[in-house]
């Protein structure tokens, strides 16, 4: 692997998510979250890569050259709301953590939707990832509703529930709409 990188955020180059950049993207995301810890917070390549399709440029990436150094994935409409975007994913390679990396996409992911319409970013985050709550809190966002993922386990399933194997295809949880009716 290369040498530890030293150059802060405002040196990296901002593109908009391509092609190029899924499997990197993809293998990022997957180093960077447990996602045993919240089952979600997992993404499928037909998950990340329907995001090149969409009408309001927000999903980004910040390159050190060819290595990405950090992506957010943001989509303008959450739930029913049009108006409204959402902040999907967003992740930073360790090695640039503690640069400004993060605060650059999610400031920058915000300005394009909010450039495309939305009156407001909605975004989730798992309730013990205390840096990503404080990096949402230092940008501007503020806790409005609390949603909690319960789980059933099945007498046939079994007995350690937080280990079972995750359909990766599966689509991103979003919260409910009675949560983001509180919300409003």
């Amino acid at each position: 692997m290369a040498d530890t990188p030293t150059r802060p955020a405002a040196e990296l180059t901002l593109r908009p998510l391509g092609f190029e950049h899924l499997a990197a993207v993809l293998d990022l995301g997957h180093r960077v979250y447990d996602t045993d810890a919240m089952p979600y917070t997992g993404w499928s390549l037909s998950a990340v890569a329907g995001h090149l399709d969409a009408p309001a440029p927000a999903c980004l990436v910040l390159l050190d050259g060819d290595r990405v150094a950090g992506f957010v994935l943001g989509s303008l409409s959450f739930e029913q709301r049009a108006d409204w975007g959402y902040l999907e994913w967003i992740a930073v390679d360790p090695d640039y953590q503690g640069r400004g990396v993060a605060s650059r996409l999610v400031k920058e992911c915000c300005a394009r939707l909010a450039a495309a319409g939305a009156v407001c970013v909605v975004t989730d985050v798992e309730r013990r990832n205390t840096a990503s709550a404080e990096l949402m809190r230092r940008n501007g966002f503020t806790e409005e509703a609390t949603v909690s993922l319960f789980v059933h386990p099945l007498a046939d399933a079994p007995a350690k529930a937080t280990s079972r194997p995750r359909d990766a295809s599966a689509p991103r949880r979003r919260l409910t709409r009675a949560a983001a009716e509180r919300v409003r």
